[in-house]
């Protein structure tokens, strides 16, 4: 891939994506020419293709910037099947990728390892990537969060031997139905866990399992699935018999908590201190540790790296603490994430009284029939708080929730509801905040909340 690239285009449409503006930085740092649209683009994307003049003079879809010298298209998911742009593309007969399948192409010669599951795949991701780098491994990657000591969230280099990808099981492009995961054909597949929550994309929960089986079944002669046994339905996919393709199973690390902090327990290294907690990043760890076995890691190595990993971005993010309260940030939205994160700051701080606070934000966490699956998610909250916003559920065109639907769904009779971001601050601040933590779960903004200023008032 590295002759002459200066002269080759490649156009982006909906190039404001996570993973596709990581992609189009990388190619031009490689020396490619590129372009690219979208009808919206938001933070951090825009300051990140601002800094690297890859943002859209203005937003749009303009068919002129697709010409005949273009080498390939690169389309993402938030375009339509009838994007001006993508028809031009199609009626001059220029190649169309989806991003999974020109990340393929890309590394077709190396050992592809992905990390797919319905949590923990962008943990696990980057605990592998940051384990790696401290080893100072040469490896390729596809990252679906900013993670320390790393600029961009996609490297495609010609001499890495390998390549790390979390891989989901959404679908690859408007064109294409197919879950992007398998389009990268993964030597090395691991499943975190199957919880279905995109009520949207598989409106039943056998459609959605369905997706994880075909990757497992996809994985070739002397490849390998490394699984959470503890999962029921992930167990029976794993332990499935696959000729020649090894099966390893994992679950939570042993380990203990004083003062906390979290230590994992060894028989060779002896406790070992991190800097993340709870049971699913115990879970998290001991897969990272099986797929950087595969890669050849000794543990002594992988010990010594996974001490200084902090955690992705928006995962577990510590806003503020004084010596009696810490206030988290987490990107928990989902049902089986708001139990699991909750569960984890009670468990590694249980003398504290804990706030936990939900946003319904996303379209299945707003849907009527949806709602249920959230039943007892908060329990192991001390005080219990759900936000959502009703003009949320307008745009998204749901039917309408009241404040009794959401009380009933998550069976707690004491459950705070607020959708009013000013109310729901105000209640906030207004809490006894002694030996107390706040955690606050959103793939969304509270309603535009301000953050910082609610954690100074808190902190005070």
């Amino acid at each position: 891939m590295s002759q002459n690239t200066q002269s080759r285009k490649i156009h982006f449409i909906s190039i404001g994506g996570s993973v596709m503006h990581n992609l189009a930085i990388e190619l031009q740092q490689k020396g490619f020419t590129i372009t690219g649209s979208d009808d919206e683009i938001y933070e951090p994307s825009v300051s990140r293709l601002k800094k690297h003049n890859l943002l859209p003079a203005e937003m749009g879809w303009f068919p002129e910037k697709v010409t005949t010298d273009l080498e390939a298209v690169i389309l993402g998911m938030h375009a339509r099947e009838d994007n001006p742009e993508l028809k031009k593309a199609q009626d001059l007969g220029i190649k169309v990728y989806s991003y999974p399948e020109y990340i393929f192409e890309q590394s077709e010669d190396k050992q592809r390892v992905v990390i797919a599951g319905s949590h923990g795949k962008t943990t696990i991701t980057s605990m592998i990537l940051h384990v790696l780098n401290v080893n100072k491994r040469i490896f390729n990657y596809l990252v679906g969060a900013q993670i320390e000591g790393f600029e961009n969230m996609v490297k495609l280099s010609d001499e890495a031997p390998v390549i790390v990808i979390e891989g989901d099981e959404y679908f690859t492009s408007p064109l294409d139905k197919t879950p992007k995961f398998m389009h990268y054909q993964p030597h090395v597949a691991l499943i975190s866990g199957i919880a279905w929550d995109h009520f949207n994309v598989f409106p039943t929960w056998e459609s959605y399992v369905k997706q994880f089986e075909s990757l497992a079944d996809s994985i070739p002669k002397a490849g390998a699935i490394i699984f959470d046994q503890t999962d029921d339905m992930l167990d029976v996919i794993g332990q499935k018999e696959r000729a020649d393709v090894v099966s390893i199973p994992y679950q939570a690390h042993p380990y203990k908590i004083e003062n906390g902090k979290t230590l994992l327990t060894t028989a060779e290294q002896g406790d070992v201190p991190i800097l993340v907690f709870g049971e699913h990043n115990m879970k998290n760890i001991s897969g990272a540790r099986a797929v950087c076995e595969r890669l050849g890691v000794t543990d002594e190595d992988f010990y010594a790296a996974i001490q200084t990993f902090k955690g992705a971005s928006k995962r577990m993010e510590l806003l503020g603490s004084n010596s009696e309260i810490n206030i988290y940030r987490d990107f928990a939205h989902a049902p089986s994430k708001v139990e699991a994160t909750t569960s984890a700051v009670k468990a590694q701080f249980p003398e504290r009284t804990l706030v936990a606070v939900a946003e319904l934000h996303t379209f299945s966490s707003l849907n009527k029939t949806f709602l249920k699956q959230y039943r007892r998610k908060l329990n192991a909250a001390d005080v219990a708080v759900v936000y959502y916003n009703p003009l949320t559920v307008e745009h998204k065109r749901l039917e309408p929730i009241s404040e009794s639907d959401i009380r009933e769904a998550f069976k707690r009779e004491d459950l705070n509801v607020f959708t009013d971001s000013s109310e729901l601050s105000n209640f906030l601040k207004k809490q006894e905040w002694k030996q107390s933590n706040l955690l606050l779960m959103s793939s969304g903004t509270f309603g535009e909340l301000d953050l910082n200023g609610l954690v100074e008032d808190i902190i005070k």
